[in-house]
């Protein structure tokens, strides 16, 4: 796929009903995700998958939704973020035949990150 787009965040204000969130970007694995809620005080914690939320939509060029156990007290801000793991997994064998769909997602996941550090330099 081509990356198209740079959006790589997505932020929602809690109001202690809305459980379901959509993000509007690829990932490859839900773990690729990082889920913040930051609350009226302004700390901020860091939610896991599995305890805190689950991920529809992995791997859809156009997202999916992330679906919060306990939905985001009004308040309360949660910021979806993609965050690309700093590894580079595609091996390429020498005659072996060429897996474009394989280049194209070490293509796409490199873009990924570099828009992540791009926009937000953590």
């Amino acid at each position: 796929m081509t990356v198209s787009s740079s959006t790589s965040k997505v932020q929602y204000n809690g109001d202690g009903s809305t459980a379901v969130f959509p993000y509007t970007f690829k990932v490859f694995d839900q773990e690729d995700l990082t889920v913040i809620i930051r609350s009226v005080t302004g700390t901020e914690i860091t939610q896991t998958v599995g305890t805190h939320y689950t991920v529809s939509g992995v791997g859809g060029a156009g997202g999916g939704n992330l679906t919060m156990l306990t939905p985001p007290a009004s308040g309360e801000q949660l910021t979806i973020l993609r965050k690309q793991g700093l590894v580079q997994e595609l091996d390429l064998v020498p005659n072996a035949p060429f897996p474009a769909h394989s280049l194209e997602d070490a293509l796409d996941k490199l873009t990924f990150t570099v828009q992540h550090h791009s926009q937000d330099p953590d």
